[in-house]
């Protein structure tokens, strides 16, 4: 991978930093507890959504759940911790489409509250494993 200024460089420490500490810890950690920190940082991660502002909608029927209120984490067939929608149309928007602008939320939000992520993660490790 090739960085193309210091911006680029600074936006991956924190995930350098964790990816450090994992490799610390590889060899003492089995997989359930890997699964652990991983789940840790999803569900810090889906709390933050979950508290995102709910733009109007719309839509206004009973039984109708706002896209934003569905955000959740799943582990999918190869025990990787996925975040996403509960409806199928949430990286539609998130995105965009040929017919619409995108509206992204997952993103942005990611990357303000990364940081905050990592070090849920980080303390998730020293409580599950220990040197």
């Amino acid at each position: 991978m090739r960085l193309s200024s210091h911006d680029d460089v600074e936006s991956f420490k924190g995930f350098d930093e964790l990816t450090e500490i994992l490799n610390e810890y590889k060899e003492k950690a089995d997989r359930k507890s890997v699964q652990k920190v991983l789940e840790a940082g999803a569900q810090d991660f889906v709390n933050i959504l979950l508290k995102l502002p709910k733009p109007k909608s719309k839509l206004n029927y009973p039984g109708y759940t706002h896209l934003i209120d569905t955000f959740t984490y799943a582990k999918n067939k190869n025990g990787e911790v996925e975040v996403g929608w509960g409806k199928y149309y949430g990286p539609m928007v998130d995105r965009g489409t040929v017919k619409m602008d995108a509206i992204p939320h997952l993103t942005p939000a990611w990357d303000s509250n990364k940081d905050m992520i990592y070090k849920t993660m980080i303390e998730k490790i020293r409580k599950e494993t220990t040197l």
